[in-house]
């Protein structure tokens, strides 16, 4: 299609008849017995990996949240996350290291996971989805601090162009007292850096 050419308006189509067509342009039959319920699959598939997009951070934190007076560092670490290059719809997964420093109140621990997961379930960058995580333990819990570090392998770099298989990124967003205190942001990166020996 050149650049000027209108494009095609394929709202009515179903997803399913979309993933079809993607294989038969790829050169595969869409209806042999392998792949003759691929298409199904992947819509599933895609729905499960995008569910972000209908979940709020207000949503996944419910009654999470409790007055406690404890004033001094959160940190949840290697919370497990996978999610979809928006540049070539492959996946980079990796581990997010979550703190942060109450200011009265607390977050239900399990909550930490959930919200990393409301942003990686969507197409992404790794530096924006750091930020999203940090800056949605901001504003849901009102810290003096917040932290993140996500360390993630992209197979868009792994699979095809520069195939380079050991390369890490590691991408960080600091708010609060992280961002002011030194000591502080110190602290967390020993914790984050330190290696221990399973429980």
């Amino acid at each position: 299609m050149s650049a000027g050419a209108p494009r095609a308006d394929l709202s009515g189509v179903r997803f399913e008849d979309l993933v079809e067509e993607m294989i038969r342009r790829l050169g595969e039959d869409p209806k042999r017995e392998g792949m003759a319920r691929t298409p199904e699959r992947v819509a599933r598939a895609m729905a499960f990996l995008t569910k972000g997009y209908g979940e709020t951070p207000e949503a996944v934190l419910g009654e999470g949240l409790f007055e406690e007076s404890h004033r001094s560092m959160v940190l949840v670490k290697d919370v497990e996350l996978y999610s979809l290059c928006e540049h070539h719809m492959l996946p980079f997964f990796g581990k997010a290291h979550v703190a942060y420093i109450p200011n009265g109140r607390i977050m239900g621990l399990s909550k930490v996971a959930r919200l990393v997961e409301v942003y990686a379930r969507r197409f992404q960058v790794q530096e924006r989805l750091t930020d999203q995580i940090a800056q949605a333990v901001w504003d849901t819990t009102q810290p003096q601090g917040v932290a993140v570090v996500v360390e993630a392998y992209h197979l868009c770099m792994m699979m095809r162009g520069v195939e380079k298989q050991n390369s890490k990124t590691i991408t960080s967003a600091m708010r609060g007292s992280f961002l002011e205190d030194h000591r502080t942001r110190d602290e967390f990166m020993r914790f984050v850096t330190s290696v221990h020996p399973p429980l």
